[in-house]
């Protein structure tokens, strides 16, 4: 049994960001590399967003500082930007150390109150 093709556009979630895992220490030969594959999923996906997940690069230092700015770039060029997911707390303030702000995935946005938390106005209370 046949089925005609479906009218329209094709259905893409343009919303989910593509994943690029970053695992063991990573060399200088390896950078540019995965400034290429950063390129190429921003060009790829829809999202203009590519979340590099973190976690496995193990202890913070420069090197990992630099691989990060030097993604970030690559990302800014090809008119995205990435985020990072699940990042050591360590590896958080050696960004903030150094001046590198990068968004990180479960942290709520700029200006937005966390999810939750609502202000009460008691009866009585003058106007602000």
């Amino acid at each position: 049994m046949s089925y005609p093709p479906p009218s329209g556009l094709p259905i893409v979630d343009a919303m989910t960001p593509a994943v690029l895992v970053l695992a063991g220490p990573v060399t200088r030969d390896e950078v540019a590399g995965l400034c290429d594959d950063v390129r190429a999923r921003l060009e790829a996906g829809g999202a203009g967003v590519v979340v590099c997940d973190v976690g496995g690069l193990g202890p913070p230092g420069l090197g990992t500082v630099d691989l990060l700015a030097r993604l970030q770039l690559a990302a800014r060029r090809a008119g995205g930007r990435i985020r990072l997911r699940d990042p050591d707390p360590a590896l958080h303030a050696l960004l903030d150390l150094v001046g590198l702000r990068f968004e990180m995935e479960g942290e709520p946005e700029q200006r937005e109150p966390a999810l939750g938390v609502e202000e009460a106005v008691e009866p009585g209370d003058p106007a602000v």
